[in-house]
């Protein structure tokens, strides 16, 4: 499989049938502030272009993803299952149909790859704030079926700790479950914070008893020329993370 230069391949332990990528904003044929590999369909863009580009990304998959209606919460959809017509209502997706494509859309939200060490099933998560608040990484493991030692992830491009401002509720959100979650929020201002998600989203994974926690890293906010970011153009595109097991 042959990517557009600057697409993500995870790198992480995963099995070999195991096969995922994030792309980018390089690759497609959007313009302004949405070139150009804009997948987002309801961000303004013009829908022939978010058409023609998410035909593009399918010529790399071995059927058709199943995009999402995502809503920052923790639901998870079960691509094997039988489904009501139309976009499902979730913030993650699980699968372990070989050729089934689970894939979630971000532009400063963390996408999340999962999977069990044989490879036998899949998951990807939106995870924003408010969905790792919610518990989102939590619904995807418990989805996987797998336990947590024999769960590895990835964490993909999000809004990093230097560019992402949130005022005390969001502090206060985390830290009604976990105490210790103040550690990722460096006050910045009065009411104000800056907020790691990559931390945020390890203690959650330890919390869960998951180990094996792979990449982090990135700013959306600040690799402007790589990137789409929410906070940083609202009119922004959106980046796809996709995920699936090999036929």
């Amino acid at each position: 499989m042959s990517l557009p230069a600057g697409w993500i391949v995870p790198d992480w332990p995963a099995a070999a049938r195991v096969r995922a990528f994030v792309t980018t904003r390089a690759g497609g044929v959007s313009a302004g502030d949405y070139a150009s590999m804009n997948l987002g369909a309801s961000s303004g863009d013009e829908e022939e272009h978010v058409a023609r580009n998410r035909r593009i990304v399918r010529a790399l998959l071995p059927g058709d993803p199943v995009y999402l209606a995502q809503v920052h919460g923790r639901d998870v959809v079960d691509l094997d299952r039988p489904r009501e017509p139309g976009r499902p209502r979730a913030d993650a997706a699980v699968t372990g149909r070989p050729g089934n494509v689970a894939v979630v859309l971000t532009a400063d939200c963390m996408p999340v790859f999962l999977a069990d060490r044989a490879g036998s099933r899949v998951a990807v998560a939106h995870a924003g704030w408010r969905g790792l608040s919610a518990g989102v990484l939590e619904s995807a493991i418990a989805a996987l079926g797998a336990g947590p030692s024999d769960v590895v992830a990835w964490m993909g491009p999000a809004i990093g700790p230097r560019a992402f401002e949130v005022g005390a509720e969001v502090k206060e959100a985390f830290e009604s479950s976990d105490a210790g979650a103040g550690e990722a929020f460096l006050q910045h201002k009065p009411g104000k914070f800056m907020a790691d998600l990559y931390a945020l989203a390890r203690r959650r994974f330890a919390r869960a008893g998951v180990a094996q926690v792979h990449g982090g890293g990135y700013c959306t906010f600040e690799e402007a020329d790589r990137f789409f970011s929410y906070r940083r153009v609202q009119r922004s595109g959106r980046m796809g993370a996709f995920i699936w097991i090999e036929p």
